[in-house]
């Protein structure tokens, strides 16, 4: 009898049940919608932390920063040969510096390794190497104010490169060079799971094996190969020291903050740093634990700073953040108020569609139905027209995400400074080159999840009950004596 009535009732009403069901879909598929931005986001910002950290790691380990010392400026000092007599005398000059000039000993990875909860640690060595190409035509070099610098700035052309508060002054001749930098990573080969070459893949060649822990061999990303036109079995040279690539990285986000990958002990060579490290990547034993981890490491290895990915997260600036603020505060408050509104009228309504109905809930009660029995088929309506409005809210949801996953708007992102030169990357060149380096393009998917679509089912029936609440006791508070009135 109950299925019976209730199909009847719903086929006599399908326009007031359609209304009912649309505003609780709308509602619910605003809710999927924002969840899945809300995941994508989530998505975007992991990329934007693998590309530095790597896969797996969950925090990283620099040297505390210390203020500059009196009279360092800073800037890297080159020196060039200018005693030839040649007329055009091409010369050539790298400047290899670890990043920000902090470096730990290569002792403190043990340290931190054995401190609770770290499950592996492995030392990295970023470096910024800077090279000078350029064409020089002899002449004449004079000092026009005295000559106090480094080696960078004394005796050619080259000079105005270095700490020299004075370069010297060349007649009768002339210079043209270019000045390019880029990052070198020194990846511990024993163990790649951690470090900056595990947030990429090798897309050609191969990577390092444990057997070349001092060999000169290199691993170069994508882009760096693309633009120096580097390929596998070609040779790249760095300081003077030619090393041949044997494997071209591709990294999992859209770009790489690091160029060229070397063993651990050929940058410690270049960068003059025997068993030194800048970062020590730390994988946790349990995620969950990561506060007290870095507690520990802090308080027990001295002269360090930690840096999670929750504090890098904070230093993502650019239209990601903003978005992802956006979908976190406005968004989810959004859903929820669109979300109780559609509750809200969907019980108005079936309270409405209750009150036009008393001359038949009056007679069926003037038969012997119970108030109970009534109420229980209001309520019966409420809920297939909350799942109906459930369904087409999913549907809607699901399309509204495929149009976004569709679409892949692009979303930058500026990574800071955390204050242990992590946040920063090991990109080399001068502010703007690395700010540059550092702004990467995410695009923005919508992924739906299993969970989202449960919630939305779970919001459906909660939304069929409401407004069969309503209608149910509106229902239940008509007499017999209403059938009357009502025919009067």
């Amino acid at each position: 009898m109950f299925g019976i009535y209730l199909k009847r009732e719903l086929g006599r009403r399908k326009k007031a049940a359609l209304v009912i069901a649309l505003g609780l879909a709308l509602g619910i598929a605003l809710v999927i919608t924002v969840n899945s931005v809300s995941a994508g986001m989530t998505q975007a910002q992991d990329k934007v932390l693998k590309s530095l950290y790597g896969l797996g790691t969950d925090m990283t380990v620099t040297k505390a920063r210390s203020a500059p010392t009196s009279g360092s400026s800073g800037r890297p000092n080159f020196q060039f040969d200018a005693s030839s007599d040649d007329s055009d005398d091409k010369q050539s000059s790298d400047r290899v510096m670890t990043q920000g000039g902090q470096a730990l000993a290569s002792s403190v990875v043990t340290k931190v390794s054995q401190q609770k909860g770290v499950a592996s640690a492995v030392g990295a060595l970023t470096l910024n190497v800077t090279k000078v190409d350029g064409s020089f035509t002899q002449g004449k070099a004079q000092n026009s104010g005295g000559n106090t610098g480094n080696s960078g700035g004394q005796g050619g052309p080259g000079g105005g490169l270095g700490n020299s508060t004075a370069a010297p002054r060349v007649q009768g001749g002339g210079a043209d060079f270019d000045v390019n930098s880029y990052s070198v990573a020194g990846v511990d080969v024993t163990d790649q799971t951690l470090g900056p070459l595990a947030g990429s893949k090798i897309s050609t060649g191969k990577t390092f094996t444990a057997a070349q822990s001092n060999a000169k061999v290199a691993v170069v990303s994508a882009s760096y190969a693309k633009e120096n036109s580097l390929k596998v079995g070609g040779t790249l040279t760095i300081s003077g020291t030619k090393y041949t690539v044997i494997g071209i990285a591709t990294p999992d986000s859209s770009e790489s903050t690091t160029d060229v990958y070397l063993p651990i002990e050929q940058a410690q060579t270049l960068a003059d740093a025997k068993n030194q490290v800048t970062t020590i990547y730390v994988k946790a034993s349990d995620s969950k634990q990561i506060d007290a981890v870095k507690s520990a490491i802090q308080k027990n290895v001295s002269g360090t700073t930690v840096t999670t990915s929750a504090d890098l997260a904070e230093t993502v600036s650019g239209s990601l953040s903003t978005a992802s603020n956006l979908a976190t505060s406005v968004g989810k408050w959004l859903s929820v108020a669109v979300l109780a509104a559609a509750f809200l009228v969907a019980a108005l309504l079936t309270s409405s569609a209750v009150s036009r109905r008393v001359r038949e809930f009056g007679t069926l009660k003037a038969l012997g139905w119970p108030s109970r029995r009534v109420t229980r088929q209001v309520v019966g309506e409420s809920m297939v027209n909350g799942l109906l409005g459930g369904a087409l809210g999913i549907g809607l949801g699901l399309a509204a995400a495929y149009t976004v996953t569709t679409i892949s708007p692009k979303l930058t992102a500026q990574l800071g400074n955390t204050g242990g030169g992590m946040g920063g990357g090991p990109g080399g060149g001068g502010p703007g080159q690395q700010a540059a380096r550092n702004t990467m393009e995410i695009a923005l998917s919508a992924p739906v999840s299993l969970t989202t679509i449960a919630l939305a089912v779970g919001l459906a029936i909660t939304g069929g009950l409401i407004a069969g609440a309503m209608g149910g006791w509106r229902a239940s508070r008509m007499r017999p004596a209403d059938a009357l009135r009502s025919v009067s």
